[in-house]
């Protein structure tokens, strides 16, 4: 059966988790014309999606029921389970034919679960994790990582390309996955470099603006540096990526590197500095309040 490709003002789209990140993913959608339906565990977190005229269901399974392309971008593995497999979870209210899409990202063993549960009842399912955190997602600007069949891929593009500026289908169910957490081990070490470079400009009686005016056009720049540098310098530690999520992600490329004989200490050591920021209250908080770890490992009073 022929897949048919996404289009505004005739493909309908379920979106389930309207956090962070959803909410603008699923809103830029809707400007481009596609009719949604949306879940959220909490209805308030949807309601300006509602007020711009998405129309809610009370459970994921209902999300799929209206909808040709489902898409879900949620917290933990569990939640992606719950709402793709669970009782009242997407697949159950899918039609043959209907497109499944994590975005969510999560385990590669659980992308290639839901793909071959999928197709067990004629659904094609798609793994398509996402890097640039909240300010990607409000600009459209995401990288969509892709793992699943290339023509379900080619169907769904046309709604990747109203989020995101880089799609790439990198192979079979779960390669999206893999190489989220390809995007995820770049990050850790990276972010511990950032927040060590800042606090060392700060106690070294640097202006750190200044600073960043130097050093983030040069080779040591980086997305991080750029976008969450200022946001480290004014003390806004407030979430584009939560840290309990970051931990969550590290988690999943430690096992898979274990599962694959890899040793990753930079990695290692990453995650425990962020279990570190978790402990001491900050796993709502940002992946840069990294700094707020690092400050009171030094002693250092702001």
């Amino acid at each position: 059966m022929a897949i048919t490709k996404a289009e505004p003002g005739k493909t309908r789209i379920g979106w389930i988790g309207t956090g962070v990140m959803g909410h603008w993913m699923c809103q830029h959608l809707m400007t481009k014309g596609y009719k949604a339906t949306v879940f959220n565990r909490g209805k308030a977190k949807a309601q300006p999606l509602l007020d711009q005229g998405a129309a809610w269901a009370d459970t994921p399974k209902q999300v799929a029921e209206k909808s040709d392309v489902v898409f879900a971008i949620v917290g933990f593995p569990k939640d992606v389970r719950e709402v793709f497999l669970g009782a009242q979870g997407a697949l159950s209210g899918s039609k043959p034919g209907t497109i499944l899409v994590d975005m969510t990202t999560s385990e590669p063993s659980l992308a290639r679960e839901i793909f071959e549960t999928a197709k067990t009842k004629g659904v094609h399912s798609v793994d398509a994790p996402v890097s640039g955190g909240d300010i990607g997602a409000r600009n459209a600007a995401l990288s969509i990582m892709v793992g699943g069949d290339a023509e379900v891929v080619d169907a769904v593009k046309p709604c990747f390309e109203c989020m995101g500026k880089t799609i790439v289908h990198q192979g079979a169910a779960g390669a999206g996955q893999h190489t989220k957490m390809v995007n995820q081990i770049l990050i850790a070490s990276n972010m511990v470099g950032v927040c060590e470079a800042l606090l060392y400009a700060y106690k070294s009686g640097l202006d750190a603006k200044t600073v960043l005016q130097s050093v983030s056009v040069g080779a040591a720049g980086s997305w991080s540096l750029s976008n969450l540098g200022p946001r480290i310098i004014d003390r806004n530690f407030e979430p584009g990526f939560f840290v309990e999520h970051f931990i969550k992600d590290m988690g999943i490329a430690l096992d898979e590197a274990k599962r694959m004989g890899l040793v990753l200490p930079g990695l290692a050591l990453a995650n425990q500095l962020y279990l570190a920021v978790q402990a001491q209250g900050y796993g709502r908080k940002g992946t840069h309040a990294l700094m707020l770890a690092l400050e009171s490992l030094a002693n250092v009073k702001r």
